[in-house]
């Protein structure tokens, strides 16, 4: 029983430590896109956006959408 608890606590720490790095990362995202610099946050975007993370996928759009560091192109937006 006891092992079964701490196995439980560590997989509960992992997935909270996880999350917390993702949102570290995204935090860093959105401020390297909010600075201008659009050529690293779509470069590191793409592949959490690829992995299904929501955030990291709108923002994307959003650049083409907006052309901001890329050419306008609202069919890669949508994508």
């Amino acid at each position: 029983m006891r092992r079964g608890a701490a196995t439980l606590a560590v997989a509960v720490a992992l997935l909270f430590s996880a999350g917390s790095a993702r949102a570290e990362l995204y935090s860093q995202l959105r401020q390297a896109h909010e600075s201008g610099d659009y050529a690293t946050a779509l470069q590191e975007w793409r592949p959490l956006a690829e992995q299904g993370h929501a955030k990291a996928q709108n923002n994307p759009g959003n650049m083409y959408y907006n052309g901001y560091g890329v050419p306008k192109d609202y069919a890669e937006a949508v994508k």
